[in-house]
């Protein structure tokens, strides 16, 4: 039997939303006994453009159904769109509809994070908002704590929702050090959780 994992879903389009995943991963994989899977999801289009293939030429996978059911726990991230998740995550989302009368998904435990472009771009509405289908499903969500020594004093991302990456302007997609020990430390948070809910199960 495989081990348990924790499910990295995102969608980027400027890597900032993208380096958070990697480095929530990272977080995750200070944890033994559970690992880090990441999966983004495809853009959506208008019925006469092109189809995109199955499979995308470089990065990260794009996420199945049976990733989503399968998982220990869920972190889903989301490039900012007008305070809102971004509308290829939304859609992914919106066909879970089977997993959801299923009861799939509950007692899972998840988290959020975003990325935004500029300090006040909407990032708390979008991890909220971000919440409400997870909460639906019945996912346990979890957010960023205050006992993290980076969230009191980051002047970049970072919010007690989750994890969040402001962009500059040389390199949009740099985290600052403050938003990659966050996203570390929220990565290994959920690990943590997911493996502690994986055995009582078993218990």
């Amino acid at each position: 039997m495989s081990n348990p994992y924790i499910l990295i879903l995102y969608y980027s389009r400027t890597q900032g939303t993208q380096n958070l995943a990697l480095q929530m991963a990272r977080g995750a994989d200070r944890v033994a006994g559970i690992e880090a899977k990441i999966r983004t999801v495809p853009p959506v289009s208008a019925v006469s453009e092109r189809t995109a293939p199955s499979v995308p030429d470089d990065g990260a996978i794009f996420c199945t159904k049976e990733d989503l059911v399968n998982c220990s726990g869920l972190a889903l991230g989301s490039a900012t769109r007008f305070g809102n998740m971004a509308a290829p995550l939304k859609y992914f989302l919106d066909t879970t509809a089977d997993l959801w009368a299923g009861h799939q998904l509950v007692g899972k435990p998840a988290s959020v994070f975003c990325s935004t472009g500029s300090l006040h771009g909407g990032q708390e509405t979008t991890l909220l908002t971000m919440m409400v289908p997870l909460l639906h499903h019945g996912m346990l969500i979890q957010g960023l704590p205050y006992s993290v020594p980076e969230l009191n004093h980051t002047q970049t991302g970072g919010t007690p929702y989750g994890v969040t990456h402001v962009q500059g302007q040389d390199d949009p997609g740099a985290l600052s050090a403050a938003e990659t020990a966050m996203a570390q430390s929220a990565g290994q948070q959920l690990a943590e959780t997911a493996l502690r809910l994986n055995s009582s199960e078993k218990n």
